[in-house]
């Protein structure tokens, strides 16, 4: 059977832009990066390059290098011989020599060490690699996609990745949109996540979502992207399915974080720091006489401005910032005429 493309869904100028890019980069046999946010869909990009690509038909292997420790690591993508370190008994084939024809997905690529990226270097060059404990060279042709959310030109400044590296693996980089751009992938997405949500438990049908939370999700700014937008969908469908008994009415509730009750375990140095934080934005210096309401709504409104002004106007950071939920944040917004 032929393997298919896993599904990008959207249709917004910028993903429609990274979709042509992606067709016309699978075809190239050369290594390459993806390059995104947590969430955007990284590994999904780096399967599609697979299987577009002339390779298509053979081994598609994924390693996730944060995964792993540096031993393991390298003894997982380079393989080892029998008694090269202590409980190797036998010889074993590594991720290379089982992706040889194939495709070798590097998922965060940035995390591994000097002494895996001094070997991928020789690797990704010449095709050339031995085993841990090993003395014979072994010969492999495999196509390298690595993936990362780490700024590597950065990382190379700062000496913690390697520039030939880099320059090896930068053939063609192709970097993900976040979601916050792609405003029209939105409800195209979360419709599909919940069609797919109320299949798995079992529901007659989908029922869609209410008019108020369809402008939430069209207007929050995922700060995890894609995979955020997928989890606060699952986890509305899940909630309502179980408090009704089945999917009967459009979702009307969802919760962005799961974490949120009334006793929430909380981290006091966060709100001790934000309430004793001393700079101009919080202190607030108000004329004699001034009522304690008015104190009250000043200190908030420096507050709210101080953590807009920390996250650079990024609204759910600034509402973690404050140990507040983003629909908390976003009503104080509203009471001190920051948002309409």
């Amino acid at each position: 059977m032929a393997a298919i493309p896993p599904q990008l869904i959207g249709q917004s100028p910028a993903w429609l832009a990274t979709l042509d890019q992606i067709s016309g980069s699978a075809a190239l046999d050369r290594s390459m990066l993806v390059v995104g946010e947590r969430g955007t869909g990284k590994e999904l990009v780096a399967a599609r390059l697979h299987f577009l690509s002339p390779r298509w038909e053979q081994a598609y292997i994924v390693v996730n290098c944060a995964a792993l420790s540096d031993e393991l690591l390298d003894s997982e993508l380079f393989g080892h011989e029998a008694g090269a370190f202590t409980g190797a008994s036998k010889r074993r084939l590594g991720r290379f020599e089982r992706a040889d024809k194939g495709t070798l997905f590097l998922d965060e690529i940035a995390t591994a060490s000097p002494r895996v990226q001094e070997k991928l270097l020789r690797i990704i060059e010449y095709g050339e690699f031995e085993r841990l404990g090993g003395e014979k060279t072994i010969t492999v042709d495999v196509r390298v996609i690595g993936a990362t959310n780490i700024d590597l030109p950065q990382a190379v400044k700062d000496g913690d990745f390697r520039a030939d590296l880099l320059d090896r693996l930068a053939f063609d980089v192709i970097t993900l949109p976040p979601l916050r751009v792609r405003g029209a992938d939105i409800m195209p997405l979360a419709d599909h996540f919940g069609k797919r949500m109320a299949v798995e438990l079992g529901a007659d049908s989908f029922p869609g979502f209410t008019p108020n939370v369809l402008e939430f999700l069209s207007t929050y700014e995922w700060p995890g992207n894609v995979r955020e937008l997928k989890n606060v969908t699952e986890r509305a469908i899940g909630r309502a399915f179980n408090e009704y008994g089945g999917l009967y009415d459009p979702i009307a509730k969802i919760n962005l974080d799961p974490f949120e009750a009334p006793w929430r375990l909380t981290s006091t140095p966060k709100h001790t720091d934000i309430a004793t934080q001393d700079n101009e934005t919080s202190k607030v210096i108000l004329p004699e006489g001034t009522n304690f309401t008015d104190r009250t709504n000043a200190f908030e409104l420096g507050l709210i401005k101080d953590a807009l002004a920390r996250s650079k106007n990024h609204q759910g950071k600034a509402a973690d910032i404050l140990g507040l939920s983003y629909h908390q944040f976003r009503g104080l917004l509203r009471k001190h005429g920051l948002r309409k």
